[in-house]
Order: C-alpha cells, then structure tokens, then sequence
C-alpha cells in the first residue's frame, strides 16, 4: 500500500521554470467579437419598431448569450500554458485508473519509467487520477497521480517533470493506455 505523505503543490498550482502562463492573442479577439457581435446584437433590439416581436426577443437572448460568454472566454479562457524553451502550447487534462494499478503506476510516475509494453488501462472515470500537462511538440510532461478518498482526490506523487525522449515517453504510454 503506498504510504501517506504530505505534497504541497498540485501539478496545476506547481511552477516550473521552463512553464509560463501567456495570454493567448487567438483567444483574446474571439472574445472580443463575441463582446461585440453581443452588444451589437442587444443593441439592435432597440431600433427595431415591434419590441415585442419574436425577432427583438431572440435578437435580445442571442446578445445577452454572446455578451456573457464573451467576457467568461475573456476573464478565464484567454490564458494558455507555455513550454518556453520551444514556444509550444500546452495541454491539461486528467486520465483516471482503477485502483488496482496505484502501485504500479505510482512506481511508474516516480521513476519516469512509461513503456508501451503496459497493461494499463485508463477508465472513464476512476478511483486513481493522473494530471498530465503535455506540451504540443512532445518535448515537455508534467505527471501527478492522486487517489480518491472521500469527497476529494488526494496527492500521493509529487509532481514530475519529463523533457525530450521522456515526455515522448509520457505521450506514448498515455496513448497505449487509452486504445482497447
């Protein structure tokens, strides 16, 4: 059974300095036409002559709606992570495992050693959840594992960190384990 220590970062709220926080040009203009077409869109609903018509009231909803999302995708959808050294944009997400590969993939996340040749599944939802930061280009990895204990997840790796041929490795082994 894996022993119980105290982690202090998670792999989302840890810092690496070869990872940085950009905001996104990409993600800043959708936003702001999604603000604009909104406004515009309400906006419109006060030159038509019927206020009352179906058209003014869906013109209405359709700017509140785009108005809304528009600062939601502004305020927490314009940031993306950075691998710095190659400029590649990174991805989080989370694969969850039955708990009865915890030592096994415990072992695996400690020592870097991801191969292919592993019978390892991933479950669509599970009691042992890895976080995974992959960078585009397959140069950087960072993993956590955290096990379900009730109400919440809790940390039983600290975070590691994969350059080049590991974080390759990383890829490959998450790949393999969601085929079948």
């Amino acid at each position: 059974m894996a022993t119980t220590q105290v982690i202090d970062a998670t792999i989302f709220a840890s810092s690496h300095p070869d990872i940085a926080k950009r905001t996104s040009v990409s993600g800043v203009i959708i936003s702001s036409v999604m603000l604009l077409v909104g406004i515009l869109a309400f906006a419109s609903t006060f030159q038509l002559e019927d206020k009352s018509s179906t058209v003014s009231m869906a013109l209405m909803v359709l700017g509140t709606g785009l108005f809304l999302m528009g600062i939601f995708r502004f305020f927490w959808k314009s940031k993306e992570v950075v691998y710095l050294p190659t400029g590649s944009v990174a991805k989080e997400q989370s694969i969850f495992f039955d708990l009865k590969h915890m030592d096994s993939l415990t072992n695996i996340v400690n020592s870097g050693s991801f191969s292919t040749n592993s019978a390892i599944k991933s479950e669509s939802s599970g009691n042992i959840r890895m976080d995974v930061i992959l960078s585009e280009d397959k140069k950087f990895a960072a993993v956590q594992l955290f096990q379900f204990v009730p109400y919440n997840y809790q940390p039983i790796t600290s975070v590691q960190y994969f350059t080049n041929d590991g974080a390759s490795a990383v890829v490959a082994f998450l790949s393999k384990s969601k085929q079948g």
